[in-house]
Formats: structure tokens, C-alpha cells, sequence
């Protein structure tokens, strides 16, 4: 079983990532032509970075699947990407389904795997494949860790770097672009504090769940 799910979630948010990248180039050469500032977008989200992770992380489980416990290093790093991708999942379905993508037109299936099934996928690998090993709770530190750098990138490359379409500052999502929030860094401060208390929230879930009992069959 855990085979067949990581095989699959390896192939599934592959083939979502590169589908969606190509429509996003599609339309721009359709377009302004600024293929290479799209792309560089598009890899900027947090949504797709995480898919990546997630990808990798499915794709070496498939070797590494085995009756012996895994590295408590993988484990970690297994359980934030699980983290990740179940907090995309959460903030997209609670703050932007429905919002278009700025690099175009979405394709639809893709969309729903990036953040639908894909993180459905690696939360039941976490609970069903064998091997993870238990994680304390200070462990919740290197999680959050990443998401606070991207936070961190994604407000100073809104700042320095402009859209060469459209000459104005350039995020990922609309609630962090202080440009057009209700009340500017305020609201995008607010934001970026409650996404960090639900990344906090699931990851410290994912790090309980890892302390239920060790798999090792």
C-alpha cells in the first residue's frame, strides 16, 4: 500500500507541476513574453514549493520503504513536508479557492491535485508507511523554520524585484502583497502570523502523531 501511494503521489504532483508550469509559459509567450519572470514566479509559491518537496520526499520513500526504522533526520524531514502540504491544503481551501492564478489561466485537475489530493496523499503516507521514528516537540522549530525564510523572500523580492508587465511589485498570494491589503503591512502581518499559528497548530499534530507508536513493520 505504501508503495502504490508514494508511486503514485510522485507521479501525480509531477505531472500537476509540470502541466500547470507549461500553461503559465504557454500564456505568457501568448503574451508579454516574459517567460522567464513567470517561471521564476511560479516557483515562488509556496503551494508549488511544497508539491516539490513533496515529490522528492515520495519519490526517495519508494527506496527507502523498508521493515527497518528510517534515519530520525528523514523523519524530520518527512514530517515537515507533511506539515507543508496539509497547511497548503488548509489555507487554500479556506483562503483562495476560487482566486486565479496571476500567471494565468489554471488547469483545473492539476489544481485539485496541488492542493487537494497531493496533500491528502503525504498526510496518509505520515500515518500509514512504516518506519517514521518519534519526534520531540522541540522538533516544531526546523519546521517552521522554512516557511519563515520564504515569508522572509517573498516580502523582499515583492519589494526589489518589479513585474517588467506591469511595473509594480509582484506576491504570491494577494493577502501578502501590502499594496493592495486593507490596512498594508498590518493586514499582511496579521496574515502571515495566522498562517504561522496553523503551521504551528499541524505541525505539532504531526509531531504527536509520530510519538503514537514506533512503526517499524
Amino acid at each position: 500500500m505504501a508503495y502504490l501511494l508514494r508511486i503514485g503521489g510522485t507521479a501525480a504532483i509531477v505531472a500537476a507541476v509540470v502541466v500547470q508550469v507549461q500553461r503559465s509559459i504557454t500564456n505568457e509567450e501568448a503574451g508579454t513574453g516574459e517567460v522567464e519572470f513567470v517561471v521564476q514566479n511560479f516557483f515562488s509559491f509556496f503551494t508549488i514549493e511544497s508539491n516539490v518537496l513533496a515529490a522528492v520526499v515520495l519519490f526517495v520513500g519508494i527506496f527507502t520503504l523498508s521493515k527497518r526504522g528510517e534515519s530520525r533526520g528523514w523523519s524530520m524531514i518527512r514530517a515537515a513536508v507533511t506539515t507543508y502540504m496539509a497547511t497548503t491544503g488548509v489555507v487554500y481551501n479556506l483562503l483562495l479557492r476560487g482566486i486565479e492564478l496571476p500567471q494565468g489561466a489554471t488547469v483545473p485537475w492539476s489544481n485539485e491535485v496541488l492542493h487537494v489530493i497531493a496533500p491528502a496523499i503525504i498526510v496518509l503516507d505520515w500515518l500509514i508507511a512504516p518506519g517514521r521514528r518519534p519526534l520531540k516537540s522541540t522538533a516544531l522549530w526546523g519546521i517552521i523554520a522554512f516557511p519563515i525564510l520564504w515569508a522572509g523572500y517573498t516580502l523582499a523580492r515583492g519589494v526589489l524585484v518589479l513585474d517588467p508587465r506591469t511595473n509594480v511589485a509582484w506576491y504570491p498570494y494577494p493577502f501578502l502583497d501590502p499594496n493592495i491589503s486593507p490596512n498594508g503591512y498590518f493586514s499582511v502581518a496579521f496574515y502571515i502570523a495566522l498562517i504561522a499559528a496553523v503551521i504551528g497548530v499541524v505541525g505539532a499534530g504531526v509531531l504527536w502523531v509520530s510519538r503514537l507508536r514506533r512503526r517499524t513493520a
